[in-house]
C-alpha cells in the first residue's frame, strides 16, 4: 500500500506561478517512489495570477486535486488584506481539517511561497498527530531589504512588506517548533533557520533544488506555439532573459550593459543585428507594472538594443522564447541566498548560455559540473566595473556561437538535476517521516 501524502500548493495549475513547479514536476514521479499524493490548491479564479490552460495538461489524471475558495479581493482590499495567504485561510483551515479527519495521510507537505498556509502547520500536528514537512523557496522571515536601506524597495511597498514580516516572527516560529523536515532551494536557509532556532537539527534539512522539466519540453512541439516577443525569422540575433528583475539584480545588469556599449563602441557593426530582450520582469499585474531593466540600459547606452516586457507571460510560451532564441541571459541576483531555478528550462533549451551571478549561487555549481555555457562570477564587494574585462570576453563568445550549434552539454551531470531524480530524493526524506514508518 502507498502511503500518502497531502500537499498545500495555494497556487496550482492552471495558475502560472513560480512556486508550484517542484509540485508539478513531482507528481508525475510520485507513485514510483511509493507515494500518493494529494493536493490542496486555490481555485483559479480565486487567483490574481495569469492562467496557462496547458499546465492543466500536465497533471496526472489519477492525481487527486481539491481546490478551495478564497474571499474576493474587492472586499479584501478594503481592509489591506488582497494578499492570497489571507484569503484562503478560512477555506484552508476548513477543508485541511475536514481531509485529515477523514483521509489516513501519513505526512503534510507545503511547498508555497503563500507562507500563511504554513501557518496551520503545527496546529495540524497538535490537532491530528500528522508529521509535517516545510519547503523554503524563499525566505519567510528576512532582513533583506532592512540591510539594503532605501536603495532596494521590498515588493508590495514598504507597509504590506512590513506587515507581512509582522506575521512572519509571529508564525514562522510556531512552524519551526515541531517541524520534522525541511526543504530548501538555498544552502543559506538552514544556516540562517538554524541560528534563529537552536533546537533544530542540521539533519533535519535538505536543500533540494527544483527538478528540470524535461516532459514539459517534450510536450512544447505538440502545442505549436507562437511566441509574442520577437520574430524570429527576422534576421537578427535575439538573446533572451526570462524572469523577474529588481534592484538586487542592478549590479549584474550594470555590468552585462557596460560591457556590451565597451565592445560595440570597438565593433560597431557586429551589434547591429543584436537585440536583448527581458520578458516577465514584474510581479505587479496588467496596468500596475514597471519596467526597471530598460531605464538602466538606457543609462549605460544600450536602450537602443534592449526591449523590457515586464508582464509575465504563460509558461509554456516563455518555454517557446528560450526555444526561438540565438542566446539566453541568466541574470542573478546579489544575494548570494537566491538561487535561480529558471537555470534549468534554460538548459534544456540547449542554446548558448550567459550567465551573471553571486559566486556563492547554487547556480554556478550547475553551470560548471554541466558544461551548460559560460559564467562570471562576482562577490559581495565587487563593482560592476569589476566584472567588465571578463564579460567583454564571454560576450564575444556569445556573438560568435554558431546561430545552428548546440551546447555541448554534459547530459550525465544533468541527470542528477531532472525532475524525477530531485523527486526521488524528496520521497526518501519523506519515507523517514511518515507516520507508517514509526
Amino acid at each position: 500500500m502507498k502511503r500518502r501524502v497531502l500537499i498545500i500548493s495555494p497556487h496550482f495549475p492552471p495558475i502560472n506561478a513560480a512556486d508550484h513547479q517542484r509540485v508539478r514536476m513531482a507528481l508525475p514521479y510520485f507513485q514510483e517512489f511509493g507515494w500518493q499524493p494529494h493536493v490542496v490548491a486555490v481555485q483559479p479564479e480565486a487567483v490574481q495570477k495569469q492562467c496557462d490552460r496547458n499546465l492543466q495538461s500536465t497533471i496526472p489524471e489519477d492525481v487527486p486535486v481539491t481546490y478551495i475558495k478564497a474571499l474576493p479581493v474587492k472586499y479584501t482590499k478594503m481592509v489591506g488584506l488582497s494578499n492570497l495567504g489571507w484569503r484562503c485561510l478560512p477555506y484552508l483551515v476548513s477543508v485541511g481539517d475536514k481531509l485529515l479527519q477523514d483521509k489516513s495521510f501519513d505526512l503534510i507537505y507545503f511547498s508555497t511561497t503563500v507562507f500563511l498556509s504554513m501557518g496551520l502547520a503545527a496546529r495540524w500536528f497538535k490537532k491530528f498527530g500528522v508529521p509535517y514537512i516545510l519547503d523554503f523557496q524563499d525566505p519567510w522571515l528576512s532582513d533583506y531589504y532592512q540591510q539594503q536601506g532605501a536603495k532596494s524597495k521590498p515588493p508590495g511597498g514598504s507597509l504590506k512588506y512590513g506587515f507581512a514580516q509582522f506575521m512572519a516572527r509571529q508564525l514562522e516560529p510556531l512552524a519551526m517548533k515541531s517541524v520534522h523536515h525541511v526543504t530548501s532551494v538555498s544552502p543559506a536557509y538552514p544556516e540562517i533557520l538554524q541560528q534563529r532556532y537552536p533546537w533544530l537539527k542540521s539533519q533535519q534539512f535538505t536543500v533540494l533544488p527544483f527538478g528540470a522539466p524535461e516532459k514539459d519540453f517534450e510536450l512544447l512541439p505538440s502545442l505549436e506555439i507562437k511566441q509574442s516577443i520577437f520574430d524570429p525569422q527576422d534576421g537578427k540575433i535575439h538573446w533572451v532573459y526570462v524572469g523577474r528583475g529588481g534592484q538586487d539584480m542592478a549590479k549584474a545588469l550594470e555590468a552585462l550593459f557596460i560591457a556590451i556599449q565597451t565592445n560595440r563602441s570597438q565593433n560597431p557593426e557586429l551589434w547591429e543585428s543584436v537585440r536583448l530582450h527581458f520578458v516577465g520582469t514584474s510581479y505587479a499585474p496588467k496596468g500596475r507594472e514597471t519596467k526597471t531593466i530598460e531605464p538602466l540600459a538606457i543609462s549605460c547606452g544600450v536602450g537602443d538594443l534592449v526591449t523590457e516586457h515586464p508582464l509575465r507571460i504563460p509558461y509554456f510560451e516563455a518555454l517557446q522564447v528560450l526555444k526561438d532564441s540565438n542566446g539566453i541571459l541568466l541574470i542573478g541576483s546579489d544575494d548570494p541566498n537566491y538561487s535561480a531555478s529558471k537555470i534549468y528550462p534554460c538548459i534544456l533549451a540547449q542554446k548558448p548560455i550567459l550567465g551573471i551571478f553571486h559566486e556563492k549561487s547554487l547556480v554556478v555549481d550547475v553551470m560548471q559540473r554541466t558544461q551548460a555555457g559560460e559564467i562570471v562570477t562576482f562577490g559581495s564587494k565587487d563593482k560592476p566595473e569589476n566584472l567588465i574585462d571578463k564579460l567583454t570576453g564571454k560576450i564575444n563568445q556569445l556573438l560568435n556561437s554558431p546561430i545552428s550549434t548546440s551546447p555541448n552539454i554534459n547530459w550525465s551531470a544533468f541527470e542528477p538535476y531532472t525532475a524525477r531524480s530531485m523527486t526521488d530524493k524528496l520521497c526518501q526524506i519523506f519515507n523517514q517521516y511518515s507516520l507508517s514508518s514509526r
